[in-house]
């Protein structure tokens, strides 16, 4: 099996070091990270950890100081923006804590945004965005607007938006964060269910582990480092 078909997250010896004045903080210590296609994995450590800065570079958010990092077959460390941009629009869907839907327009609406920014809105979008909200059990809330929704409808729509342009990889930050226990329990049961049905990678980046008992795998992040992964 190839590389291409086998890891569609490969990041090796990654270094990230920021400039805060005169002092260098190092976020990443020589992080290798390899994720499987289908795979669901979850991203644990404290605060503080590099957790959120390895969340970066995986997302096409950031680049490394150093190191190498191939995003579903495509070498991805050395992009300038403009190059991060349009791989992180094609390959990357992204589900915060907070939601983050634009209010005055419908869940339709919110969920077409990626393929507008990307250029890849069509005759087939608007099918394609009804077929995700669908997926997560919003079929007969297309035209609802975000405050017409519950927090977990809320976040369905977030989810149907990660999915509308079919991405390698789905990076889930803290999802449930911002919903009761129900509801949260029902996001973790769509992304599950994604998983099985269509074989979609789920990283989900967390400190909460209950998310993590329902993950394949946890890789924990200590101090810049991969502490273990199991």
């Amino acid at each position: 099996m190839s590389d291409r078909n086998e890891w569609v997250v490969d990041a090796k010896d990654l270094t990230r070091v920021y400039q805060m004045g005169e002092i260098e903080v190092r976020a990443l210590r020589g992080v290798s990270v390899q994720i499987a296609r289908s795979e669901v994995v979850a991203i644990m450590g404290p605060s503080g950890s590099g957790k959120s800065t390895l969340m970066n570079i995986l997302g096409c958010l950031d680049r490394p100081t150093d190191g190498q990092y191939t995003l579903d077959g495509e070498s991805v460390s050395t992009l300038n923006d403009d190059q991060l941009s349009t791989i992180r629009n094609r390959k990357v869907g992204f589900v915060f804590q907070s939601f983050n839907l634009l209010p005055r327009i419908t869940a339709e609406a919110n969920v077409l945004l990626p393929l507008r920014y990307s250029g890849h809105y069509n005759g087939d979008s608007k099918e394609k965005a009804r077929a995700a909200l669908e997926a997560v059990g919003l079929g007969e809330r297309i035209h609802h607007r975000p405050n017409e929704l519950s927090g977990g409808q809320q976040q369905r729509v977030a989810i149907a938006r990660a999915l509308v342009t079919d991405p390698a990889i789905i990076l889930a930050d803290e999802p449930t964060g911002a919903l009761d226990s129900k509801s949260g329990q029902e996001i973790m049961d769509i992304m599950l269910n994604l998983n099985r049905e269509h074989g979609t990678t789920v990283i989900f980046v967390t400190h909460d582990p209950k998310i993590a008992e329902l993950t394949q795998r946890v890789i924990r992040i200590l101090d810049g480092r991969i502490e273990e992964t199991a």
